[in-house]
C-alpha cells in the first residue's frame, strides 16, 4: 500500500451553480498538491492526508462515479484499510453532500468540520480553531470557488495553521471543458511546492491564472474601433510592432495584435476577432507604459 505523510489542513468543496468541484491544501510538507487533491467534474472531489493513502484519491473518484454518496465513499474506503486509524479523508459528491473521517491515531490537533457543500480538515494543527475559522470563512464568502477555498486556507493559517509551519500548497478545481482549449475538466491546477508563505504565493499564481486563462464574459469585450483601437495600435507601436496609431485596425494591424497575443499567451482571453478583453488591454497598456 502506497502511504506518505502530508500532515496538513485542507478544504474540499463544490459550487453546484458553477458546476465546479475542488480541493485546496497547505502543509509543512513538500509538494502537498501532488498527494492531497483529487477531483473529477460532475463526479466530486477527494482530499487524502495525514498518513495518506493515495489510493483513496482514484478509488474514491471511482466510487463517486458509481453514484455512491460522500458518506458511503468514506465508509467503504476506511473500512477496507488496515491503516485507517492514521488517515484523514474528506469527500464532496456530485450533489454537494460532504463527509469526512479523522482516524483516532492522527497527530493532534486533528479533526474536521463538514457543512453544505464543503469539508474542512487538518492534523498536527495549532488548535480546533484552524478548521473552525476555515469553515466560517468559506460559509461567509461569496464569489468563485477557487477564491473562496484559498481564502479559507488564509483563515486557517491566521488561526495557527499547521503547528510545524508552512512549506507547500496546492489548488485543484475541475469543471466540464474547463481546461486550456476546453478538452479536459482540469480548470485550475496550481502548486506551490516549497515556499516561505505558500498560501500568499498561491494567491499570486491564481491571479495570474485569471489574467491568462479565465475566459471573458462576451458582453465585456471591447470592439477594436475609435478610442480602443487608438489605444491598442499606439501600444503596439510603442512595443516595436511597427503599427501606426489609428482609430481602426486594418488587416496588418490585426495580424500584429494576434502576434502579440500569441507571444503573451492570451489566446484564451481573445475569443472574437475585432474585439479585445479589457484585462488584456490593461496588460498591453502596462507593458507599453513600462517600455
Amino acid at each position: 500500500m502506497q502511504c506518505i505523510y502530508p500532515s496538513t489542513f485542507s478544504i474540499v468543496a463544490c459550487d453546484l451553480e458553477a458546476r465546479e468541484w475542488g480541493v485546496a491544501v497547505q502543509s509543512k510538507f513538500f509538494a502537498p498538491g501532488v498527494v492531497v487533491p483529487w477531483a473529477r467534474a460532475e463526479i466530486g472531489a477527494v482530499a487524502t492526508q495525514a498518513h495518506a493513502n493515495m489510493k483513496y484519491g482514484p478509488d474514491g473518484l471511482q466510487l463517486l462515479e458509481e453514484r455512491l454518496s460522500a458518506e458511503e465513499v468514506v465508509r467503504r474506503l476506511t473500512a477496507a484499510d488496515e491503516g485507517a486509524a492514521h488517515r484523514q479523508l474528506a469527500v464532496v459528491d456530485a450533489e454537494g453532500r460532504a463527509a469526512a473521517y479523522t482516524g483516532e491515531q492522527c497527530n493532534t490537533w486533528a479533526g474536521h468540520r463538514t457543512g453544505d457543500g464543503y469539508s474542512c480538515q487538518g492534523n498536527i494543527l495549532a488548535s480546533r480553531e484552524v478548521v473552525e475559522d476555515m469553515a466560517g470563512c468559506f460559509e461567509e464568502s461569496k464569489g468563485r470557488l477557487a477564491d473562496r477555498m484559498v481564502a479559507a486556507l488564509q483563515a486557517g493559517q491566521a488561526a495557527g495553521g499547521d503547528r510545524r509551519g508552512q512549506q507547500g500548497a496546492g489548488l485543484l478545481v475541475v469543471r466540464e471543458g474547463g481546461s486550456y482549449g476546453g478538452a479536459l475538466d482540469r480548470y485550475i491546477d496550481l502548486r506551490v511546492d516549497d515556499h516561505e508563505r505558500p498560501i500568499d504565493e498561491m494567491e499570486r499564481l491564481l491571479n495570474l491564472f485569471y489574467l491568462y486563462f479565465e475566459r471573458p464574459d462576451p458582453d465585456s469585450l471591447l470592439q477594436l474601433r475609435e478610442d480602443v483601437a487608438r489605444r491598442v495600435t499606439g501600444c503596439l507601436n510603442q512595443l516595436g510592432y511597427d503599427v501606426q496609431p489609428s482609430d481602426s485596425l486594418d488587416e496588418q494591424a490585426q495580424m500584429k495584435l494576434d502576434a502579440w497575443v500569441g507571444e503573451e499567451n492570451f489566446e484564451e482571453r481573445m475569443p472574437k476577432p475585432g474585439f479585445i478583453d479589457p484585462g488584456v488591454l490593461q496588460h498591453l497598456e502596462n507593458l507599453a507604459k513600462d517600455r
